[in-house]
């Protein structure tokens, strides 16, 4: 019975952590989405909006702010810059990552506590200050992990939708558009098969609609994403526009090199698959087969020689 017990509580934990992330993860992509939908007609509202909400609005979110340690500026913007590159760019976000770590800290031990009070199965002991303070450091983690994760998987997607969007740009740039209209293009054309590289891009055309500088612009880019390719890319245009040399020939080279060096990471992963298929081959089938080709052997000189140590002893 207790057996049960213990399933059911773990059951009930599992399926509160999942219920929470699942709703964050679908109000972040209701967000997504919202944002998508803007159009390269909203880039001016959208230009007075970002600098309409730059701060942290609430209350609430006002009194967090200062009672936690990213009051201070320099730790608020370092996280804001680590979950600018998760894709969380709002300027509420570092607040409500602290809320998601302290309030998981805080949830799961209760909910661990108020289970076993209403199974009528109290914690005592040493399990009654080791389980929650497991909990309680989990909840910590998990949000962290979760960004860590997110940062990866969304560098990951970069690096493969960039390429595709610089081909766009150097046949935006050939047509005659200027750099601006390119990325509105890009923006607009590439919403729905490669949204992050579209939202980028559309940060982009709302700064520089807001009146910053397009080099600024640019190096910020880079180094909120902090990827080697769109760094080459960044220093590429501004090199371009501070020397006068020609914006899109330096693309179209810039587009070919980034090819060679696509094909040659296909290629390298290509040539990785004969080692990785050797691995299971080694681990699985190779001590069959010496079995199977020995064990005969073995049974055979067995029975020959066994008899005749059977004679050796008095």
């Amino acid at each position: 019975m207790e057996t049960w017990y213990d399933i059911l509580l773990e059951l009930a934990i599992f399926s509160a952590v999942t219920f929470l992330s699942y709703a964050t993860l679908r109000e972040l992509r209701r967000q997504t989405v919202l944002r998508q939908r803007l159009g390269a007609a909203d880039a001016p509202r959208a230009a007075t909006s970002l600098l309409r909400h730059s701060g942290v609005s609430g209350s609430f979110l006002r009194w967090v702010q200062s009672a936690t340690s990213i009051n201070k500026p320099e730790e608020r913007e370092r996280l804001a810059a680590e979950l600018s590159k998760a894709g969380f760019d709002h300027p509420s976000a570092p607040v409500w990552y602290v809320v998601a770590r302290y309030g998981l800290a805080l949830a799961l031990p209760l909910l661990l506590i108020l289970t076993r009070q209403l199974i009528g199965r109290p914690a005592s002991g040493l399990p009654a200050f080791t389980l929650p303070l497991a909990l309680c450091m989990i909840g910590l983690l998990l949000p962290r992990t979760f960004v860590r994760q997110r940062i990866s998987s969304r560098r990951s997607t970069l690096e493969q939708q960039f390429p595709d969007a610089l081909d766009l740009m150097v046949i935006c740039m050939d047509a005659g558009l200027s750099l601006e209209a390119a990325i509105l293009r890009i923006n607009r054309e590439m919403r729905r098969s490669h949204p992050e590289i579209a939202k980028e891009f559309a940060r982009v055309s709302e700064e520089l609609a807001a009146g910053r500088s397009r080099a600024d612009t640019l190096r910020a880019m880079s180094e909120r994403l902090d990827i080697p390719a769109i760094r080459g890319f960044v220093s590429l245009l501004v090199q371009s526009q501070t020397l006068g040399a020609s914006v899109a020939q330096g693309l179209k080279t810039y587009a070919n090199e980034m090819r060679g060096a696509r094909a040659m990471r296909a290629e390298e992963k290509a040539m990785r698959v004969p080692v990785l298929i050797s691995i299971p081959l080694v681990i699985c089938f190779l001590p069959v087969i010496v079995e199977a080709l020995l064990l005969p052997s073995a049974i055979d000189m067995i029975r020959r020689v066994a008899p005749a140590l059977k004679g050796i002893h008095p």
